[in-house]
C-alpha cells in the first residue's frame, strides 16, 4: 500500500499530507510531509563590502531576529528572479551581478522547502517596499562582522549563516586565485 496520500491541510504557503511510503529498508511507514514553495536567499555585497541584514518580525521566531534578504518563490517563479524580487522589496536595491552559491533543505525531515542562495553585487538603489506583512529595517554590515555574528551565534536563522559562510568562502576563494594568478606575489 505504499503511495497512499492523505491531504491534511492547505494554506496560502504550506499543503500538509499524510503519506504512506515503502523506506529503502523495506518498512511502509506514514510520515507527515509539509510541501513548501521553496524560497530564496541573498547575500547583497556593496562596493564597501558589506551585506545588507535586516531586523524582521518573526511570529513563528518568538519576535525579532536579524536576517539576510530572503522570500518564497511566487507562482513557480525561477529562484534567481525571486532573489531580485526579495532584494528590492527588503533591502531597496537591485543588483547587476548574480551568483548562485548553491541550494539546501531547510528541514529535510519534514519540509519539502528548497532555499535558494545567491550573491548578489553591483548595487543600486530602487523604488520598492516591503510587502504589507513585513516589519523589517535594513543595515549594511561589513561581511567580517556579519560572518563573526553568524560564527558566534548571534544569528540564529540558517539561511543568513549559510548564506554568509557560503559567500565569504567563495569570496577567499576568488581572492587567493587571484594573489597566485598575479606575478611576482
Amino acid at each position: 500500500m505504499a503511495g497512499r496520500v492523505r491531504s491534511v491541510y492547505k494554506g496560502k504557503v504550506l499543503k500538509l499530507n499524510v503519506e504512506r511510503v515503502k523506506l529503502p529498508n523495506g518498512a511502509v511507514v506514514d510520515l507527515e510531509v509539509a510541501h513548501h514553495p521553496g524560497g530564496a536567499v541573498v547575500v547583497a555585497l556593496d562596493a564597501a563590502g558589506r551585506v545588507c541584514l535586516l531586523r524582521q518580525y518573526r511570529h513563528a521566531a518568538g519576535g525579532w531576529i536579524t536576517e539576510l534578504p530572503a522570500g518564497k518563490i511566487d507562482n513557480r517563479e525561477p529562484p534567481l528572479e525571486c532573489a531580485k524580487r526579495e532584494l528590492a522589496e527588503e533591502a531597496g536595491v537591485t543588483a547587476r551581478y548574480w551568483k548562485r552559491l548553491g541550494q539546501f533543505f531547510s528541514s529535510p525531515g519534514v519540509f519539502t522547502e528548497v532555499i535558494h542562495v545567491f550573491l548578489a553585487r553591483g548595487l543600486a538603489p530602487c523604488d520598492s517596499a516591503p510587502e504589507a506583512h513585513e516589519v523589517l529595517e535594513a543595515r549594511w554590515v561589513p561581511l567580517a562582522e556579519a560572518t563573526a555574528l553568524a560564527a558566534n551565534g548571534s544569528l540564529p536563522d540558517a539561511k543568513t549563516t549559510i548564506g554568509l559562510f557560503w559567500a565569504r568562502a567563495l569570496l577567499q576563494t576568488r581572492g587567493r586565485a587571484a594573489a597566485v594568478a598575479r606575478p611576482g606575489t
